[in-house]
């Protein structure tokens, strides 16, 4: 059965998803009715941002809104009098004006259920602003799994349909950290991904006629054919940390020569334990992140999405080089070596799929 997506406005959804059972709650909550219903919507990545009188980091603060709320964009506004070296876009919200950084634009697309996923699994991405995990114990009941939300255009593997605690279809996720970590989802919140968008893209250009160089400087990525550029996309690069502690990794995006030697479509990174308090230690838990191509190790640095800011083109990163999705999964497909679907990781191997892809990284 192919999945059917809907768009949905706010009202349609909180009338249909059945966001609440008893104390269980499965998707996002709107708490401003006032806002009016239209534009594009967007969900706060951070603990706060603030709502400004005007779109400038000067103008008085008139406002806040906090971790995974969801509002309305009415209008996307570049001041004129930014700074130099700046992300110039701002969103024009209910009642002010908030930056891009640390919006995620969302969207609300409900699945047509499958009734059946192989137990090898399906590749799929959340398609509504974030949805809950829940797991099962006899003692217990449903509880929220320990990383809990899984975000907008994060990708996972389903690994099964089972009946969630509404009676309806959820499917069952494998985390790729262990086969035994398992959690459920509603099967409404994920879209499976058809095989032909992540199919290799230019396959007839040999691998070693490919290559990728990032500029640290203009945070600029290339993608080369036989030195001719056939892409290009703003990245945000590693924030250098000074004063690491003693066996720490450099946070500062490494540069030279590399080659990707692995390609994971879904990746949990950071901390496997969810939750605040890894943040408020300077850590990070980020189930699900899409399109990821390493290319160095020890440290794990890779290419990857990212659904956590929105601020390319400076620096944010602990040392791993964010792309926006669509740039990523472009990057996943055009590299070597090829994606194999049925792996959850493919790694690079002369005999088996050639060399990985160069990187060059220069300031």
């Amino acid at each position: 059965m192919v999945s059917l997506m809907k768009n949905l406005s706010r009202r349609d959804f909180l009338k249909i998803s059945g966001l609440a059972l008893g104390s269980l709650a499965f998707g996002p909550v709107y708490p401003y009715g006032e806002e009016q219903d239209q534009g594009l919507l967007a969900r706060v990545a951070s603990k706060q941002v603030d709502i400004r009188s005007r779109p400038s980091d000067s103008a008085p603060i008139t406002g806040n809104r906090f971790r995974d709320q969801i509002l309305h964009i009415y209008a996307e506004i570049h001041p004129t009098d930014a700074p130099r070296f700046y992300n110039t876009l701002w969103y024009r919200v209910w009642g002010g004006y908030i930056h891009s950084a640390h919006l995620q634009v969302v969207q609300i697309r409900l699945n047509q259920p499958v009734n059946w996923i192989p137990e090898s699994g399906h590749l799929c991405e959340v398609t509504i602003p974030y949805t809950v995990a829940y797991q099962y114990n006899k003692w217990d009941g449903w509880l929220p799994w320990r990383g809990s939300r899984l975000y907008y255009s994060s990708t996972h593997w389903a690994t099964g349909v089972e009946e969630g605690p509404d009676g309806r279809a959820w499917y069952q996720v494998t985390n790729e950290l262990s086969t035994t970590e398992k959690y459920l989802v509603p099967a409404e919140h994920l879209r499976l991904i058809k095989p032909e968008e992540y199919s290799p893209l230019s396959p007839h250009v040999p691998a070693e006629k490919k290559r990728i160089e990032v500029s640290l400087t203009q945070q600029k990525l290339l993608a080369f054919e036989d030195n001719q550029v056939v892409y290009e996309a703003s990245i945000s690069s590693g924030i250098p940390k000074r004063n690491l502690p003693a066996g720490e990794l450099p946070t500062a995006t490494p540069e030279g020569r590399f080659t990707i030697y692995s390609k994971m479509p879904s990746k949990h990174m950071g901390s496997v334990a969810g939750g605040e308090e890894v943040e408020d230690n300077g850590g990070f838990s980020l189930p699900g992140v899409p399109w990821t191509c390493f290319f160095r190790s020890p440290g794990g640095y890779a290419l990857h999405g990212t659904y956590w800011h929105n601020n390319f083109g400076l620096q944010m990163s602990h040392g791993c080089i964010n792309m926006r999705n669509e740039d990523a999964r472009w990057l996943f497909r055009w590299t070597t070596p090829v994606f194999d679907p049925m792996k959850i990781e493919s790694r690079a191997d002369w005999e088996m799929t050639g060399n990985g892809t160069l990187v060059l990284i220069y300031s």
